[in-house]
């Protein structure tokens, strides 16, 4: 089915009789039961995770309109259950949670269930942890109504924080319950986080295709391609080759270009050489014409370059790509390279204590390898040349990310190795 605009998303949403809401008759605004108005706002809400952005703005529109509903609403439409979880669900998509209350305040007749209001109370307020097991204990009570994926996505939501694995079930009953929806979405993205923390690679691949074959013109895709990357740059040797391109096969080629270029990136800095080299490769293949994608490719398979034999030419390559193609933090990533790489060719001074009765020995070539380091990149989304050598190595910069300070540190560390080596064998001899 052809997705709708934005003018014929208005136009139904109209004709379902949102176009009095705006207008001044009150008695129109009674008119429409609380649960129709939330279908239409479950429909725009959809359409946005499905790809419509447009429809965002009335997004809010709904939100707020179903806000003034349900206060000015007479406490008797409550007695109808399809208004309750209308009410109750509005609250978990984003409404106000000061009108769940209001309401429960006014609630005389008992239509709402307390235990579910207290636990939506406390989760909205930031305490759902405090509820984590009675709304896991409700879930099943509430699995054929139409408040259960909601329900189960909360309780995911407040189980993670304990129980990452355990959420994974809630989430699963989630999506399996909502396809199609905002729920599925937010149930996958979050499952697909979780599997990845957990290291369990064959389940993240397979949330991570699921993704990519339904939700990746979502406005949260952005998250997920963060997800993706991590997944890929820490558990590749775990990982199916054909699961990856299967995943990147629903992308475009500028999507798959981006993602190829940020694992790139990750790789070279967790020292990853082999995959930095051909995610680079793969970026520089779909780059076709975009300005500065292959710079970018270039500066990350150099990095890759840096801890091996070829250092000289890996730090022409990057020095040569021009500023302007490179953001701040990739200039700051490469000033880092160079810093490595100078400390890398300096040759020991002769009056070093490495050199103290053993004036001959060399550094073996093996040894001069930055090793692969665990760099912890916090995410909810990355020394002079010799003389022979004409290679123009820019000083570091004093603000630098977390990721510049990881590979300096990792190549000091490495130095360091090396100069306790030397002065092991020197003290031998």
């Amino acid at each position: 089915m052809t997705r709708l605009k934005l003018p014929l998303l208005c136009s139904a949403l109209l004709a379902l009789g949102l176009t009095g809401l705006g207008q001044s008759h009150a008695e129109d605004m009674e008119a429409i039961a609380p649960y129709k108005m939330l279908r239409s706002l479950q429909f725009v809400q959809d359409s946005v995770v499905l790809g419509d952005h447009s429809a965002a703005e009335m997004q809010r529109f709904m939100l707020a309109t179903i806000d003034k509903r349900l206060r000015q609403a007479d406490a008797s439409v409550f007695d109808n259950t399809d208004n309750v979880d209308a009410a109750l669900v509005y609250a978990m998509s984003g409404g106000n949670p000061a009108t769940l209350e209001y309401l429960v305040a006014r609630d005389v007749n008992g239509n709402f269930d307390n235990r579910v209001s207290e636990a939506l109370r406390k989760y909205l307020g930031g305490k759902g942890v405090l509820i984590a097991k009675s709304l896991a204990d409700m879930v099943p009570e509430y699995k054929d109504t139409k408040i259960a994926p909601y329900l189960a996505l909360v309780a995911g939501n407040v189980t993670i924080v304990n129980d990452p694995v355990g959420a994974l079930k809630f989430y699963d009953w989630a999506r399996l319950t909502a396809p199609g929806t905002i729920v599925e979405e937010a149930a996958l993205r979050r499952s697909l986080a979780v599997a990845v923390e957990a290291g369990m690679v064959e389940r993240a691949a397979g949330y991570a295709n699921r993704y990519a074959r339904r939700f990746l013109h979502s406005p949260y895709a952005s998250q997920f391609a963060d997800i993706f990357v991590q997944l890929v740059v820490e558990h590749y040797d775990a990982l199916n080759a054909q699961d990856v391109h299967a995943t990147l096969g629903y992308m475009d080629s500028d999507r798959q270009r981006e993602v190829y270029l940020r694992i790139a990136r990750s790789a070279a800095i967790k020292g990853k050489n082999d995959l930095a080299h051909l995610a680079a490769e793969r970026a520089k293949v779909l780059s076709g014409s975009a300005e500065g994608a292959d710079a970018l490719a270039a500066l990350y398979g150099g990095l890759a370059d840096i801890p091996t034999s070829d250092v000289v030419s890996a730090v022409e390559a990057i020095s040569d790509i021009p500023d302007a193609m490179l953001s701040p933090s990739d200039r700051a990533l490469r000033s880092a390279a160079e810093a490595i790489a100078r400390e890398v060719l300096r040759k020991p001074q002769p009056a070093s204590s490495a050199q103290v009765g053993s004036p001959n020995v060399e550094v073996p070539n093996d040894l001069a390898v930055v090793p692969d380091t665990p760099a912890d990149v916090s995410t909810d989304p990355v020394a002079t040349a010799p003389a022979t050598t004409t290679v123009e190595v820019k000083s570091e910069p004093s603000n630098t990310d977390p990721e510049f300070r990881t590979f300096v540190d990792a190549g000091r560390s490495k130095l360091d190795e090396i100069d306790s080596l030397l002065e092991k064998e020197s003290a031998v001899k």
